[in-house]
């Protein structure tokens, strides 16, 4: 009878937790789980959002911002022109990603972390926080609204995560491209929240965004500072000062115990073109990097950067993630002694048309 009353007991746990809303980190299944959070979430085109979780160690955890392009006027988001941003999640999935979400690799540093992934759909860097309706133009007369409504889908991952996992003790928190620039907000959110837990933040790719050299400014079409200013570090952005580098600085006065960081590549071809958009022409990318930098540390003394050669566009991702380095470092055992809290030094390339590589082979996917 003993035996069975336990049973019984253990039976009715499983089936309450089972019942849940939202399950515990434990109850989750192997590989990527996914959540349709609905509420206030949406991709551009109005479809839904969704975002996915990898479990692994409790007390490992990476938050992950995907990128994807982004829009601010009618041509570059009419799907009917010249998208340049993701519309919606078809066909987008965590699995697809190599680099760092490669965990057969027992080299990938990231390889026992739970992994809460927010893939992007919005085309505001995760930051809109506005339904926006462009007018027509030439070639589009009917009308175009763009939800844009990364603040909802990053705040709807961001409360699954605080509900379900617990107590990490290292947290990474990190976007490419688009993810890249609001990281370090993120990265702040997460750092008071988990506020005992050693926090890594890392931008990659999109390190030569820089205002004063564009003439026209995506952040109102996405009405960003509506939800930057809910935070109080961020309260004194209006649309004069906030930028890329107000970003870091500002997450830098408000969780100084976070780990700042980024990496580009010095010819990254993508920055290049997102920047013509924004007006910039003729310009080096590398010294924008630089400027962007030396404004960082300026307010950020802890801040450290990688600098690879070569135009691609970014690494965490990628399987070049194994094989990128700069003279004798490589960008993998970097990242590695950065996410566990080893001293790292600044590292940029000095002969930047290239990239350097290890030689190694990378490893497939299995």
């Amino acid at each position: 009878m003993k035996k069975a009353a336990q049973y019984l007991c253990a039976t009715l746990i499983t089936l309450v937790a089972g019942c849940a809303q939202e399950p515990r980190i434990g109850s989750l299944a192997d590989g990527w789980n996914e959540f349709s959070p609905g509420g206030a979430t949406s991709c551009s085109d109005g479809s839904p959002y969704r975002f996915y979780v990898r479990p692994g160690d409790t007390d490992k955890l990476m938050v992950y911002l995907q990128g994807g392009g982004a829009c601010w006027f009618r041509q570059n988001c009419d799907p009917a022109i010249k998208p340049t941003y993701t519309i919606n999640l078809d066909g987008r999935h965590p699995e697809q990603a190599d680099g760092v979400f490669n965990f057969t690799r027992a080299d990938n540093p990231l390889r026992n972390h739970t992994v809460v992934y927010a893939p992007y759909c919005s085309g505001d860097v995760h930051l809109g926080a506005r339904d926006t309706n462009y007018p027509p133009v030439d070639g589009a007369t009917g009308p175009l609204t763009v939800r844009h409504r990364g603040f909802a889908n990053v705040q709807a991952v961001l409360d699954w995560t605080f509900a379900n996992i617990k107590r990490p003790e290292r947290i990474v928190v990190a976007g490419s491209s688009a993810g890249s620039i609001p990281s370090p907000y993120y990265a702040t959110l997460v750092a008071q929240h988990y506020n005992d837990a050693y926090v890594v933040q890392l931008g990659d790719g999109s390190g030569g965004y820089r205002r004063e050299v564009s003439n026209n400014f995506p952040y109102e079409s996405w009405n960003t500072l509506a939800g930057l200013k809910r935070t109080p570090a961020f309260a004194h952005l209006d649309d004069d000062s906030f930028s890329y580098e107000a970003l870091y600085v500002g997450a830098a006065a408000a969780t100084p115990r976070v780990r700042f960081a980024a990496y580009d590549a010095a010819e990254d071809d993508v920055q290049k073109q997102f920047l013509a958009l924004t007006g910039a022409q003729g310009i080096s990318l590398l010294e924008l990097i630089r400027l962007n930098q030396a404004d960082i540390r300026a307010g950020t003394p802890g801040f450290r950067s990688f600098i690879a050669g070569g135009d691609s566009h970014t690494i965490l991702g990628r399987d070049y993630f194994y094989t990128f380095k700069v003279g004798d470092r490589a960008f993998r055992d970097w990242f590695a002694d950065l996410v566990n809290g080893a001293p790292v030094e600044d590292v940029a390339c000095s002969q930047c048309e290239e990239a350097e590589t290890t030689g190694a082979t990378t490893a497939p996917r299995r």
